[in-house]
């Protein structure tokens, strides 16, 4: 598979401090990352240097073969580099339906599929988003998202703070985002449990810099690596390909 997205020698922080280090990656047409880490150790900061939103000190990133490193983030947006943060950001006060029209672009992810992908969406469709649960707005802001047709999507903690059934749904979801449609995704998680099974590769950061970098699996059945970076007693599934 040719490579994707390209991320070499960044380094990169916020004002004068430096977070990341020296970060190096690529991602493949069609692949799915897991970004592992304890808290602060940099993951989030990775996303959004990836979206723009950081002060880069070094390094570049390339996607598609092309230096987005000087873009704007609205520009890399349209390049490809979808993005759903920590905060969801949806619109409140604008309806599902109205969330997903204001970003949409020409593409296969229209309305009526990301509903499919979604169903508790299309349920709400005139809902206001504040009208919305939390994991119903977290299914929004992939979906909106996805409304953007971007080449590979980056998804922060989207677990986080749901209850468990609908992280179950939006596992599911995310399983067949990145298998069944091959779309290329970064994903950051606290729980490597949940998410090792649905990526092809994992990383984890350690103090701004990659500590670990290798194959899902490998890394779902290294219970030492697992204890020492991310601090996991036991044994995690072993990650399978859909």
């Amino acid at each position: 598979m040719a490579d994707l997205l390209e991320l070499e020698g960044l380094s990169a922080g916020y004002g004068e401090a430096v977070v990341l280090t020296d970060i190096s990656l690529k991602l493949a047409e069609g692949e799915a990352l897991a970004l592992l880490g304890r808290n602060g150790t940099g993951k989030t900061t990775l996303i959004n240097t990836i979206v723009g939103l950081t002060r880069r000190r070094a390094g570049a990133i390339r996607l598609g073969g092309v230096d987005v490193t000087r873009l704007r983030p609205d520009q890399r947006a349209l390049a490809g580099i979808g993005w759903v943060p920590q905060e969801r950001n949806i619109f409140k006060s604008l309806t599902v339906e109205e969330n997903i029209t204001a970003v949409a672009t020409k593409g296969p992810w229209e309305m009526e599929r990301i509903f499919g992908m979604f169903p508790r969406l299309a349920e709400r469709r005139r809902n206001m988003g504040d009208q919305l649960s939390g994991g119903e707005q977290q299914m929004l802001a992939i979906g909106r998202a996805l409304a953007l047709n971007p080449r590979v999507l980056l998804l922060d903690e989207p677990t986080e703070g749901l209850a468990p059934i609908i992280v179950d749904e939006l596992l599911a979801a995310l399983r067949k985002i990145v298998r069944e449609e091959g779309l290329a995704a970064i994903i950051v998680e606290q729980s490597p449990r949940k998410i090792l099974p649905l990526t092809d590769t994992a990383i984890i950061l350690d103090r701004g810099m990659i500590a670990y970098q290798g194959k899902s699996a490998a890394l779902a059945g290294d219970a030492a690596t697992l204890a020492n970076l991310l601090g996991v007693a036991e044994r995690t599934p072993t990650a399978q390909k859909a």
